[in-house]
């Protein structure tokens, strides 16, 4: 199997996950962002063709998190649009573009870092089934979101287009949906019926630990998940 390089983006935590804001305050937002992107480096690093591992970030604190856990860490450049999901796709593109400069026509894997319950056998079956595209991608929970991102092709751009309706419009550019019974891998979570979701799932430790602290989930989610 060739080897992936896989990209991260997170933004910076005082914007990040906003729509959990009726559950957890401020801080504990931030903290939790933090431990669903260690869960899934934790959960890529596992994935024997992954060969290395960037994060892309504007922010110092997830910067430093993604360093001490052994990721790379590209800077997110200055960006021209204040809309958050096109400064992730022209961020991700820029570090993609720097990957390919220094180590050639690599393949590569844009991956979001919410995906807490994800299995590292279910990213490997990913990355084997997107040799057969040129690009391809793995359509959310939800059917209308993107949760990973391939280009096995070195003869174009990663092209990625994160935010409403990427699954859609990762199609119209010519990207394949993958199949595939991969639960952990669709499930980004950005509200609390997803984090529910991926603790009846599993989650990763990070996660796990820091939700045990907080006294979350309910009781109900606790029983559902057991």
């Amino acid at each position: 199997m060739h080897s992936v390089h896989a990209l991260i983006a997170v933004k910076d935590l005082a914007r990040a996950k906003s729509r959990l804001a009726g559950a957890f305050t401020p801080a504990d937002r931030e903290r939790l962002v933090l431990a669903m992107l260690h869960d899934s480096l934790a959960a890529a690093r596992q994935v024997e063709p992954i060969a290395s591992l960037t994060v892309v970030t504007p922010d110092s604190t997830v910067a430093q998190s993604a360093h001490e856990f052994g990721a790379d860490v590209y800077p997110e450049p200055p960006a021209d649009s204040t809309d958050d999901a096109q400064r992730l796709n022209d961020a991700l593109s820029h570090a993609a573009a720097n990957l390919r400069e220094r180590l050639g026509a690599v393949d590569l894997l844009a991956l979001q870092a919410d995906l807490p319950a994800l299995r590292p056998s279910e990213l490997t079956a990913a990355i084997e089934a997107a040799h057969e595209y040129s690009r391809s991608y793995i359509v959310d929970h939800h059917g209308t979101g993107t949760s990973a991102l391939l280009l096995h092709d070195p003869t174009t751009a990663l092209e990625p287009k994160f935010g409403a309706a990427s699954a859609l419009r990762h199609a119209e550019t010519g990207a394949h949906p993958l199949a595939g019974d991969w639960p952990g891998l669709r499930l980004d979570v950005d509200t609390v019926e997803d984090l529910r979701l991926a603790a009846k799932l599993g989650l990763g430790v990070a996660t796990r630990e820091l939700l045990t602290e907080l006294g979350w989930p309910d009781p109900d989610s606790r029983e559902s998940s057991s």
